[in-house]
C-alpha cells in the first residue's frame, strides 16, 4: 500500500510540481484498500453483510458505494443501506442538555424498525427501506428492494458496529461479516513536527463544506455543532472501533489544496477564534482547483460535482 506523505512541504511541493501525480497517489491508495476488502468479502463462501461505520465526514457514503461498485465487478450483487435512512423524525429524537437533538445518539435510530426491515430482508428476500430527508426531518417510505440468496448488504452509518445494532442480526454468524471501521486516520504536519492539521479539523472543513453544500447550513452553525457531535462520537463510536475487522484511513493529502479556496470564504464569515486558526491552517496550502478531483473521488462527497 502506498505510503501516506502528509507533510505540508511534501503536499505542496508536488501540488506545484505535479498535481496530477499528487491527486492519483492519494486516489491510488483509498481505490486499492477499497478493492481489498471487496475481494476479501467475495471469497467467503456465504458472506451477506460489510458493516460500515466511522464518525462524521469521514467518507462512509463514498466508501459504501465503491465496496458496492467492486464487489459488483467481481460477480456480487450489492444493496447499500444507510442508517440514516432509519432517524426517528425530529420531534422524538433525544434531546441534549441544551435542548438541542442528539442526533449522534444510538437512541435516535429507530431500531425497532432497522430489525424488523432487516428480518425481513433476510427472511423473505424482499423488503421496503425508509428514506429520511433531512430539510424536513420527517422520514418517508423509499424503496423496496428484492434480496437474491447470493446478493450482499453494505450497511453504513454511524452506529454500524456498536452491539445494540448488530444483536438485531441474529443468524449471521461472524465469518458471514466484514466489519470495516473508516475515518480520517493522519494529521498534516508543518515544519518542525507541528500539527498543522489534526484529524478531527480535516473532518471539520469537509463537514463545514458538506453541509453548506446538500444540507444549506452556515458554516458558523456547523462549527457551533461540531463539538457536541465529536462528543457523540467519543460516547457512541469510539468503543465500538476495537470490533472491526478492517480500518480505512480515508485522508486524501490533496484535500486541503481543492477545499481551501472555498472554505476560506466561509470561514472569514465566522468571528471566532477557532474559525481564524482553520483558515490560517488552510492558507499555508498551495491552492488547486476542485475540477482536479475526479468525479468519483470521495472528496465529491463534500465538493459536490462541479458545475
Amino acid at each position: 500500500m502506498a505510503a501516506i506523505h502528509n507533510e505540508l512541504e511534501y503536499i505542496n511541493e508536488w501540488a506545484q510540481k505535479d498535481p496530477l501525480a499528487l491527486v492519483e497517489k492519494s486516489e491510488a491508495r483509498y481505490r486499492s484498500i477499497i478493492e481489498s476488502i471487496a475481494a476479501r468479502a467475495a471469497q467467503v463462501q456465504g458472506h451477506k453483510l460489510i458493516l460500515l461505520a466511522g464518525p462524521s465526514a469521514s467518507g462512509k457514503t463514498t466508501t459504501a458505494h465503491k465496496i458496492a461498485q467492486a464487489l459488483g465487478a467481481a460477480g456480487v450483487n450489492t444493496h447499500r443501506i444507510s442508517l440514516d435512512d432509519f432517524y426517528l423524525p425530529s420531534a422524538e429524537i433525544p434531546l441534549l442538555p441544551d435542548g438541542s437533538r442528539d442526533l449522534e445518539s444510538i437512541e435516535a435510530l429507530d431500531l425497532p424498525l432497522l430489525r424488523s426491515t432487516l428480518q425481513e430482508l433476510m427472511g423473505s428476500g424482499s423488503g421496503v427501506l425508509p428514506a429520511f430527508d433531512f430539510t424536513t426531518g420527517q422520514r418517508c417510505e423509499g424503496k423496496r428492494i428484492a434480496l437474491e440468496p447470493e446478493d450482499m448488504i453494505v450497511l453504513e452509518g454511524l452506529h454500524a458496529l456498536n452491539p445494540l445494532l448488530t444483536q438485531t442480526l441474529g443468524g449471521i454468524r461472524p465469518e458471514q461479516m466484514t466489519k470495516v471501521y473508516i475515518s480520517v486516520a493522519s494529521r498534516i504536519y508543518a515544519a518542525q513536527n507541528e500539527i498543522l492539521l489534526n484529524k478531527r479539523s480535516l473532518r471539520l472543513v469537509r463537514r463545514i463544506l458538506r453541509d453548506a453544500q446538500f444540507r444549506k447550513s452556515k458554516a458558523e452553525e456547523t462549527l457551533a455543532m461540531w463539538p457536541a457531535v465529536t462528543r457523540g462520537e467519543e460516547q457512541w463510536l469510539t468503543p465500538c472501533k476495537p470490533f472491526a475487522d478492517v480500518l480505512i484511513n480515508s485522508i486524501h493529502i490533496y484535500e486541503p489544496c481543492v477545499f481551501r479556496d472555498r472554505l476560506l470564504p466561509l470561514l472569514a464569515a465566522i468571528p471566532s477564534p477557532g474559525a481564524a486558526r482553520l483558515a490560517r491552517s488552510l492558507e499555508a496550502f498551495v491552492p488547486l482547483p476542485a475540477s482536479l478531483a475526479p468525479p468519483d473521488s470521495l472528496l465529491r462527497e463534500f465538493l459536490g460535482a462541479d458545475m
